[in-house]
């Protein structure tokens, strides 16, 4: 198990955008590396992370960001119940691909770097 203290005092440091990079990026990993079979366990990993990131995030974004990152909270709260039983599947895989990439432009995006 992770030091969770030391990743969040590590996590906040960074400015919310940056954080938000960060949180796109875990997206971004769970659509790369869900395309294996083999990869459940750090697919679980990520999204517990980025469920930790959310909250590290929100308290410190606007209103409309903060319904945003609910809603991926409640998405990778979804995919994480389901994963152990429907990570081998393909199809299920890959529709979760799509959203988790969907999900990382959409918090990138939120995020500003990109402007």
């Amino acid at each position: 198990m992770k030091d969770l203290s030391a990743i969040q005092a590590r996590y906040v440091r960074d400015p919310l955008p940056v954080r938000l990079g960060g949180l796109a990026a875990d997206l971004a990993r769970i659509a790369s590396f869900s395309q294996h079979p083999a990869n459940l366990a750090p697919v679980a990993d990520w999204m517990r992370e980025a469920a930790h990131f959310i909250e590290w995030c929100a308290p410190e974004s606007d209103l409309e960001s903060q319904v945003t990152l609910l809603e991926l909270q409640r998405h990778l709260a979804h995919w994480r119940m389901r994963l152990p039983q429907r990570f081998p599947d393909q199809a299920w895989r890959a529709q979760m691909i799509g959203e988790a990439q969907r999900w990382s432009q959409r918090v990138l995006e939120m995020s500003g770097l990109l402007a």
